[in-house]
């Protein structure tokens, strides 16, 4: 069996899960972040290592890894590239490279707290570069899926209840 079909078959099992059992199809996802030292933090998620986040010695870090919008951008990126694989193989389509470059524009003066400007990008904008031996029309309908599909994509375009808590000490302060 190829990696394609193995995957195809993988996926369709999940699927059938779900329609056959529609309260399997809520996940709930999780991560911890804590602060290492100056603006550099530690991201956990699941049992994996810590992923380092900080920001460029221009914005007061030390570079000692990519910044929390970066990661948006890798976020998106590896989202498209996953759902690429997994929808490629549901279709059939046999891929031999996916390439997803992104770039965002941010103006630094947002998250400074200058008014009228706002804190995250202001656009992000991305190419897709697919290399296949399937027809043009075959590779057009499995890219309108992707980005019909992609939760990062659909976060990021609609808009999402985000809500939170502040301790102090270990007592509620404030809810934002």
């Amino acid at each position: 069996m190829t990696a394609n079909a193995a995957l195809a078959t993988t996926i369709q099992a999940a699927v059938d899960h779900v329609k056959q059992n529609p309260s399997a199809a809520m996940a709930t996802f999780k991560a911890k972040v804590l602060q290492d030292k100056g603006v550099q933090c530690s991201a956990f998620v699941r049992k994996h290592p810590a992923i380092i986040v900080d920001e460029p010695a221009s914005l007061g870090g030390n570079d000692a890894g990519p910044s929390p919008v970066e990661y948006l951008l890798v976020s998106l990126g590896a989202c498209q590239e996953i759902l690429y694989q997994i929808t490629a193989s549901m279709m059939g389509i046999e891929l031999d490279s996916v390439t997803v470059y992104l770039k965002g524009n941010l103006d630094v003066r947002g998250f400074m707290g200058e008014e009228g400007i706002p804190p995250g990008y202001q656009q992000i904008t991305f190419e897709t570069r697919i290399e296949s031996q399937a027809d043009a029309k075959a590779i057009e309908a499995l890219v309108h899926t992707v980005e019909a599909n992609c939760p990062t994509m659909d976060t990021i375009r609609r808009p999402v209840d985000v809500h939170g808590k502040a301790f102090l000490n270990g007592e509620p302060i404030v809810t934002v």
